[in-house]
């Protein structure tokens, strides 16, 4: 996966905007004001944080060493950092990310859910 498509699918979920709290080479992409995934696209090689359940979490870094890794500057138990642009299949590393989305949304007030069309 290249940086502009990490970026494009990203910003392709309801209501996410990017953001640079940190610095102006970290994207912070957020939904709703709150992030779901963290990546210096321009970094080599292109890492992604991700939020993760943390039982997927510890499979995945099982199943995929050195390339799924606790998050870095993150909770360990709830985030991964993800390599995105050496070895995982694309389909996985857009299920991920989609699933970061998906649990960030998940923890939103219900009429904010609801806005997103994610009950």
């Amino acid at each position: 996966m290249t940086p502009q498509e990490l970026r494009a699918l990203c910003l392709s979920f309801n209501a996410v905007v990017e953001d640079f709290p940190f610095n102006p080479e970290t994207s912070v992409f957020k939904v709703l004001g709150k992030m779901f995934a963290l990546s210096a696209l321009d970094a080599r090689p292109l890492t992604v944080n991700l939020k993760c359940d943390p039982d997927d979490a510890i499979r995945l870094r099982a199943g995929h060493p050195g390339l799924v890794v606790p998050g870095w500057h993150m909770s360990k138990r709830h985030w991964n950092t993800v390599t995105a642009d050496a070895g995982l299949p694309d389909r996985l590393v857009r299920e991920l990310v989609e699933d970061s989305y998906d649990l960030v949304v998940a923890g939103l007030p219900r009429t904010e859910r609801l806005r997103l069309d994610r009950p």
